[in-house]
């Protein structure tokens, strides 16, 4: 019941629903497409992008969905085996699906959160970050206390390079307080530029809602939570690292398709067995996460991912199905999302359900005709970080997270 409520967000036919206003967004980039001379909103849209043009995100798209596909639905199949063995499930269904993931997990790999958890300490993790970027790029960051902060709760750093100039300040914000949004993200106080010959640095700062400490213990992190921190420090290592002229040019004003990739390159180093060692240390015993957990956390790395694949690409072509056609041709949001989902369902439909009403990332958070970012930038990182690992050059990192900021 939980589920479908949440599925139903904005897709009730009361004062709340979004149909009308989705489509209106949708026809409105359209037109205004039209009126700049393109053919549609995601033309308009990839002119700026490294994919450029939509035909080709759709051919990646389509591309992921046939390597992925058959591992997905034999995920699928694994899946829904155990839930009927475990319970009984003659039809796994969407709200099953999560619960029945983790206990699977579990079961393959006798690995939980639980388990993990003692291991990554927040300041512990925060600085093994610290300790990678000095690695990669030379940076040190150290804790200052005299500057002005938004909240009593915030940490800020100087970060310098290996010539003791200064490089950014850093700002920390990782714990949940009331007014606060949910989430995880890297922003920018101050963007770096280059102006009458000097060279402006930037205020980047990092922010998370991870479980508070209490009197007897330090905020502990799960593995989810240890990337998420990994991540967004990438997005802010790309801020960090800036030295253009132009602010408007500057760290993550890049490609969007792009912007991605430093930060989902960092999330590699949360696997590796030399990264681990330098932050995965149990709060109260000291000792390093062993080495058979680590073993694990790799091998459960890909569990599932043709699911989670798929799942990535219906949103991506749900994406362009909106904005690559003309909208107005749309008469009921709710089939038109079915047939655009269709390639890449797995769990039967909800009819009371409807997601692009709520699909806050391509109508509300700039993702429209972007989406497919997300996957554009796993094939950069993963190609990216195959090569870092071949050659063992820190330059070509630099490279990334440098030069093309």
């Amino acid at each position: 019941e939980i589920a479908i409520a949440a599925g139903k967000k904005a897709f009730q036919n009361n004062e709340f629903d979004n149909q009308e206003i989705a489509l209106k967004i949708a026809k409105l980039r359209y037109e205004r497409a039209n009126l700049l001379g393109y053919e549609t909103h995601s033309h308009f849209v990839l002119e700026e992008r490294m994919a450029q043009h939509p035909d080709k995100v759709k051919s990646f798209l389509n591309d992921l969905l046939t390597k992925a596909k058959p591992a997905a639905e034999k995920e699928f199949a694994e899946l829904s085996a155990f839930a009927k063995e475990l319970d009984g499930i003659e039809q796994l269904e969407k709200w099953d699906g999560a619960y029945y993931a983790e206990k699977l997990k579990q079961k393959l790999f006798n690995l939980d959160d639980e388990k993990l958890k003692p291991y990554f300490q927040l300041e512990n993790v925060l600085n093994g970050a610290f300790t990678i970027a000095n690695k990669l790029f030379g940076l040190t960051f150290t804790e200052i206390f005299d500057i002005d902060k938004y909240h009593e709760e915030v940490s800020t750093y100087e970060v310098k390079d290996e010539f003791g100039e200064l490089v950014a300040i850093f700002y920390a914000d990782f714990f949940p307080r009331k007014g606060k949004r949910n989430g995880a993200w890297m922003t920018s106080f101050k963007s770096q530029y280059i102006k009458d010959g000097i060279n402006e640095r930037p205020h980047i700062s990092n922010v998370c809602n991870f479980t508070k400490p209490t009197a007897t213990k330090p905020s502990l992190l799960t593995f989810n939570e240890v990337t998420t921190l990994f991540h967004e420090f990438g997005h802010g290592l790309h801020g960090m690292l800036a030295n253009t002229i132009y602010p408007s040019l500057s760290g993550t004003s890049v490609y969007w398709d792009f912007v991605e990739l430093p930060s989902q390159v960092m999330e590699n180093w949360c696997y590796e067995p030399e990264a681990l060692a330098l932050f995965a240390k149990h709060y109260e015993t000291g000792e390093i996460i062993p080495q058979e957990y680590v073993d694990k956390i790799k091998e459960s790395a890909s569990f599932q991912e043709g699911m989670a694949t798929l799942r990535q690409l219906s949103f991506g072509i749900l994406d362009m199905a909106f904005h690559s056609n003309n909208p107005s041709v749309i008469t009921n949001i709710k089939a038109f999302e079915k047939t655009a989902f269709e390639d890449t369902s797995l769990y039967p439909d909800v009819a009371e359900n409807c997601m692009s009403v709520s699909f806050s990332h391509i109508f509300a958070g700039g993702y429209s005709s972007g989406y497919y970012s997300y996957k554009w930038a796993e094939v950069l990182d993963a190609d990216a970080f195959a090569y870092f690992q071949e050659k063992a050059e820190v330059a070509m990192l630099r490279f990334f997270f440098k030069y093309l900021s």
